[in-house]
């Protein structure tokens, strides 16, 4: 139960498969012989209309939330961190309490022998 499971390739083949596959059109066809030179008219290859470019455009109202969340998002990360790092803090104190009170016990024990 309580073994790693890792996956084993029964038979490495040595080949990477990529991440993405090619379709159909991004494959370019590659012509090995010489283009023929015809005598009838070829229509222009259509032009790529170009993508709309993405780019955010925010209000001022806008700008003020993202502000207002990103301060409010480091506040509440600085605060889980500081009552973790004080949580730290009690727990170390505990126990060196624990072991001073622990050893005054051993130390008087052994002097009443």
């Amino acid at each position: 139960m309580f073994q790693p499971r890792i996956p084993v390739n029964p038979l490495p083949t040595g080949l990477v498969a990529p991440l993405i596959q090619p379709t159909a059109a991004d494959i370019t066809p590659r012509h090995t012989a010489d283009m023929a030179v015809c005598s009838h008219h070829h229509a222009p290859a259509p032009v790529p209309v170009p993508a709309p470019s993405s780019t955010l455009r925010l209000t001022p109202a806008g700008l003020a939330v993202v502000v207002a969340g990103g301060a409010g998002a480091v506040l509440v990360v600085g605060t889980v961190l500081v009552s973790m790092l004080l949580a730290v803090a009690v727990t170390a104190v505990s126990v060196a309490v624990c072991a001073v009170v622990l050893r005054s016990l051993l130390n008087g024990q052994q002097r009443r022998r």
